[in-house]
């Protein structure tokens, strides 16, 4: 246990629930892919999956945590704060693990007010607000704490940043459950503050506001749930320090990170911006490898491309907005969703939600189809796309 009080390090049960592991998320298809160059080529049919995709390590561990977590208290609640990763299967698992969902997830009824010090409660990947921490700490509950090292990594900026008195601009989405933990890090000093910018188009209002001023109201109306209490633009945007959502597009960050800090050379100089701008690259690395691997592939695109991963997975998102500039490509959650080779369920770019898509999607004229999936996609879900992509060509499996 870590000073804090948080179980940081897990129980020592790896050995354990390894096969569980295996048997839930792995694949011999996944498997036979990486063992011929993510390759698979049958019968004229080539579907070639990116260098890096699915697990990263952090889910990895998140997983592993949550499975020695019920091996280690098989006699106690066990309760995870929210979705421990953004993936309908795996928090389906859980909960057929018996784990219970703070925020309702899967049918669970649970509150905060109903935990004491006999639970057992697993702080998510994303991880969370300073807020519920207290209230969890307050509760007496056994804290095992799964946040990503990429998100407590950010946080010490963000920190940094409120302890010096510089509002953390934050390039992220701000219902996501990380960016709120990540602002939260903001309030812990007195004169921390925080603002959460969407898109270009968000930093481009931000910046132009630091270089012209501008309307208070409307202000405060574009960012009414994305800025700490009591914001004033007039006074904090004086002093910034940039941050993400660590699953957000890379390039964009940089982007936003780059306007931001011209516009604060433009309003107080160069020497003086200098003094009143910091920026770090706060991309994890899982991120920046899933990104790098799809425009490395997007240099020959196939056919068609499937990006597996959850409908509300920022980084699944992230890649299929990259490789839908290239080539057809279709978000998918998992094999479910390739109903037939006219029908398919997916997420369109920028969509809020899936749609049925009614037409040739898969026509035969395609020969190869690339395949990539976000960080929380286990093998085993990817497997399972591969295999149905397969019958709809009427191939059989490899044996």
């Amino acid at each position: 246990m870590s000073h804090d009080g948080l179980i940081r390090k897990g129980f020592g049960l790896r050995r354990e629930v390894a096969p569980e592991l295996e048997r839930d998320y792995a694949s011999a298809l996944v498997r036979r892919a990486r063992e011929h160059g993510n390759e698979l080529v049958l019968d004229g049919l080539t579907v070639r999956l990116a260098e890096e995709f699915g697990f990263c390590y952090g889910v990895e561990r998140a997983v592993d945590y949550a499975y020695e977590t019920r091996r280690k208290f098989p006699d106690r609640r066990c309760v995870i704060t929210g979705e421990i990763i953004h993936n309908p299967r795996v928090n389906a698992r859980l909960r057929e693990l018996g784990f219970e969902f703070l925020d309702g997830t899967l049918g669970s009824t649970i509150t905060v007010d109903d935990l004491g010090p006999e639970d057992v409660v697993l702080l998510p990947a994303f991880g969370v607000t300073t807020e519920l921490l207290e209230r969890l700490r307050r509760a007496g509950c056994v804290l095992v704490d799964t946040t990503c090292g990429s998100v407590l990594a950010v946080w010490k900026n963000v920190e940094r940043y409120a302890r010096d008195g510089f509002t953390c601009l934050i390039h992220g989405k701000w219902q996501h459950e990380e960016t709120r933990a990540t602002a939260s890090r903001a309030l812990i000093y007195p004169e921390g503050r925080y603002l959460i910018v969407l898109d270009l188009e968000e930093a481009e209002f931000v910046a132009r506001y630091i270089e012209h001023g501008g309307d208070r109201d409307a202000f405060a109306r574009r960012f009414a749930d994305a800025v700490s209490p009591g914001f004033d633009p007039d006074r904090h945007l004086e002093r910034i320090g940039m941050a993400n959502q660590t699953t957000m597009l890379s390039s964009e960050s940089m982007q936003i990170a780059g306007r931001i800090g011209r516009a604060m050379v433009a309003r107080w100089g160069r020497e003086e911006a200098a003094r009143r701008f910091r920026s770090f690259d706060t991309i994890c690395s899982a991120t920046q490898d899933r990104q790098d691997a799809v425009l490395a592939m997007m240099r020959t695109p196939p056919d068609v491309m499937l990006v597996i991963g959850g409908f509300n997975s920022s980084n699944t998102g992230h890649l299929a907005e990259i490789c839908a500039g290239h080539c057809p490509t279709w978000h998918v959650e998992g094999a479910e969703d390739l109903l037939a080779l006219d029908r398919i369920r997916h997420k369109p770019v920028d969509a809020r939600e899936p749609v049925m898509h009614r037409g040739p999607w898969l026509p035969d004229t395609a020969r190869e189809i690339g395949l990539t999936a976000g960080a929380s996609t286990p093998d085993r879900e990817i497997g399972r796309v591969i295999a149905r992509l397969l019958e709809l060509r009427g191939i059989d499996p490899p044996a």
